[in-house]
């Protein structure tokens, strides 16, 4: 494990505990920045197109932000489960403890928490992390943990998800976090070009964008939904069972999704049946001043001064010819 895996190396002994998820924190860290870099110049907008700046910016942030960042989480599908199970192999000790599995598109968290903590003269808290990317051997993480003595809880755990368990979930997990982070990050594409696409006051192709965006986000979800419908492996401590649900960041994708999916067809549906509301959203309503000054004022209009008569372009002055009487 380095740092830029998403968790520091650094273990304490047999004990391996991950602080915090380090690449999660870089990534909103970067995303706030951002955002604090451009409300500084909030203020030099007037009128209520400040408003509809605003809301553009920070919906904007969120959705490229969820995008790049479900991509490192490790909370897609989650279970918890208390039991009173052994601690060790070839050792009769007991211990009351919460074990947790966090799967995510790379691999899976095994955590383990003792109830309370020291046990046996012991600290248990363990996060151990197994991963099945395409640099990565799952097979060899597992043996890893062997080799280092983990407990036997988080071993049980972990062998239920390799190659050569009867299990056979590994493949469809494996394959269905691939697939679905390519989608994403074809997704988080989309998402720069509409932005592109709207700061260039293309609107309606920035709809279209923003839709396509949506459609590679809830396909991502359709990739790692299928694993759901594969035979799950009783995974059993005692008298109780581990079973998993969808995590925060299954839901926040599907949230996302819909979002995008709402404001592409919104944009759409405005620039079809009023696209003049639309401009004004995205402060391009720019025609009436623009139809102020090149409006001509001929002396037949009541409201126009001589002095606004001398103002008339000299392209729209009539050429007059004078006969000789």
């Amino acid at each position: 494990m380095t740092l830029w895996n998403g968790s520091y190396p650094f273990y304490p002994g047999a004990n391996a505990c991950f602080p915090f998820d380090t690449t999660r924190a870089v990534i909103v860290t970067i995303f706030l920045s951002v955002l604090a870099t451009f409300i500084v110049i909030l203020p030099g907008i007037r009128g209520r197109g400040r408003l509809f700046w605003f809301l553009r910016l920070v919906m904007g942030l969120f959705v490229g932000a969820v995008v790049l960042t479900i991509q490192f989480t490790r909370d897609w599908e989650t279970g918890w489960v208390q039991a009173n199970t052994s601690y060790k192999s070839f050792s009769s000790a007991v211990v009351n403890v919460n074990i947790g599995l966090h799967i995510g598109l790379e691999g899976v968290n095994i955590t383990l928490k003792g109830n309370p903590v020291n046990q046996i003269n012991e600290t248990i808290n363990y996060n151990e992390h197994f991963s099945w990317s395409f640099d990565a051997n799952y097979d060899h993480s597992y043996s890893k943990g062997l080799e280092k003595g983990l407990p036997s809880p988080i071993l049980y755990v972990a062998e239920k998800f390799t190659t050569q368990s009867p299990c056979a979930v590994h493949r469809q997990y494996r394959i269905s976090g691939h697939y679905a982070s390519a989608t994403l990050w074809l997704a988080f594409c989309t998402w720069l070009i509409s932005i592109l696409l709207f700061s260039m006051s293309l609107l309606l192709r920035g709809g279209y964008m923003l839709l396509l965006t949506a459609t590679l986000i809830l396909f991502s979800l359709l990739f790692f939904f299928t694993t759901r419908n594969t035979p799950k492996c009783p995974i059993q401590f005692g008298s109780v069972s581990l079973k998993t649900n969808y995590g925060e960041s299954f839901w926040l994708t599907l949230v996302t999704g819909l979002l995008c999916l709402l404001l592409g067809l919104g944009i759409i549906i405005l620039n079809s049946m009023q696209p003049e509301k639309l401009k004004l959203i995205f402060n391009l309503d720019k025609r009436k001043g623009a139809e102020g000054w090149n409006k001509p004022c001929l002396p037949a209009n009541p409201s126009c001064s001589v002095q606004d008569v001398l103002m008339v372009p000299l392209g729209e002055l009539c050429e007059v010819t004078a006969t000789q009487l």
